[in-house]
């Protein structure tokens, strides 16, 4: 039963960076699929409705069924809530997002991406969600992670340094080269796709932020998937109307686009929002951030099978700083949910201990009727015995009259 108890309690714990690992997995899949259907001219705006889209009809039904007893009422501020999550995520982070993958590569996209750590951390920090108390090490190590994982990532962007020629590409270069579109773009490109995907990252570390929020009020999480998604359909549709004026881009078949929009809509939005937002629950958004550097690195090793890219030493070296960072940021992390957990048990204890009058009286005064409670219980239950045991009462005085007489 121990060894049960343990592996079970391990499991518990392994489920948060599990789902993560997993999470960055389908992200990445997700960046190479779309990367193809956007150099095949698809429209990103299009890519945005198509995607949510799939998103809201694979998630709206397990909301309707699971969650029909549990679903709390959508007051104003709520709506209000869900109504910018759908603007933040799917139209804001995800066009521009795409807009700049379409001027530079997946793997620079991701790099880039990697400074939604210390986007979420700051945020987070400035909304009092974060605590920093810069004499503890784990915080030390979350700030210091967090640096050297920004610092990581402009590495790559800013230096490249020599190519790393792998064994595999000499023989796919030549048949991808067709398929990747990085060939032709400029730098004045280049930096406009950068701009683009600091917007991105900057709404996406919003959404996490007001995500947080919004969950300690609407605690049906397949419900509130599902709204986003829907709200984010209806904005990205209004969106496109006004960006692009011609009905074919709304033309899509049995393709790449398809794919790219069916794979976007489900792994990406439904079960990644889903997914994050239970880990978010347990762990924070912090926690949630800190592993999309590892998408970074899971997308430059299928870049280069699948269109080809280059790798370059200085993107070898950001993805070393990038690793340390992120395991810093983590033990941090998880240093500070033990700290948590250690403290939930003995709370009531250190209160009374610290010497403050106020926390004593208020201890004593739970003391105080806890004790009254349990002798009210007490005199409930042993006020039908007292009547069966007070008819030999007048024994005792027998037995005094009967000693004078003796």
């Amino acid at each position: 039963m121990e060894g049960k108890g343990g592996l079970g309690r391990f499991f518990e714990t392994a489920k948060p960076y599990i789902a993560m690992i997993s999470l960055q997995f389908g992200y990445a899949g997700m960046n190479i699929i779309t990367k193809v259907s956007l150099n095949r001219g698809m429209s990103h705006y299009v890519l945005v409705v198509y995607r949510h889209a799939f998103a809201t009809a694979v998630i709206a039904p397990f909301a309707l069924v699971l969650e029909r007893k549990m679903r709390p009422k959508i007051t104003f501020p709520i709506f209000l809530q869900l109504f910018v999550l759908g603007l933040l995520g799917p139209v804001i982070d995800q066009n521009f997002y795409y807009a700049g993958l379409k001027f530079t590569s997946p793997t620079f996209s991701c790099a880039m991406s990697n400074m939604l750590p210390a986007m979420t951390f700051v945020m987070a920090v400035l909304c009092r969600m974060e605590k920093v108390n810069i004499k503890k090490v784990r915080c030390q190590a979350k700030v210091v992670g967090t640096m050297v994982t920004v610092a990581g990532a402009m590495l790559m962007t800013l230096y490249k340094g020599d190519v790393l020629n792998m064994v595999w590409s000499k023989y796919i270069h030549p048949k991808e080269t067709n398929a990747s579109g990085t060939v032709g773009i400029t730098d004045k490109d280049w930096l406009k796709g950068s701009i683009l995907l600091i917007i991105a990252t900057l709404a996406w570390a919003s959404f996490f932020i007001l995500q947080a929020i919004t969950m300690r009020k609407y605690t049906a999480h397949l419900s509130l998937t599902a709204l986003v998604c829907f709200l984010g359909t209806l904005q990205s549709i209004a969106v496109t109307f006004v960006m692009e004026h011609k009905s074919s881009v709304w033309t899509i078949g049995w393709d790449m686009n398809l794919l790219a929009a069916a794979y976007a809509g489900i792994v990406s939005s439904s079960i990644a929002y889903y997914v994050q937002g239970l880990v978010m629950q347990k762990r924070g958004p912090v926690f949630v951030t800190a592993f999309s550097p590892l998408m970074m690195i899971i997308v430059a090793i299928m870049g280069s099978f699948i269109l080809a890219e280059k790798i370059y030493v200085g993107g070898v070296l950001g993805a070393v700083l990038i690793v340390i960072g992120l395991y810093s940021v983590l033990w941090g992390k998880y240093k500070e949910y033990k700290e948590k957990e250690a403290e939930e048990i003995p709370e009531p204890v250190k209160l009374g201990g610290t010497g403050n009058n106020q926390k004593t009286m208020v201890i004593e005064d739970i003391e105080a009727n806890n004790v009254i409670e349990m002798q009210k219980n007490e005199d409930e239950k042993v006020c039908v015995p007292a009547v069966a045991i007070s008819a030999p009462m007048p024994i005792p005085p027998m037995i005094a009259m009967e000693v004078p007489k003796a």
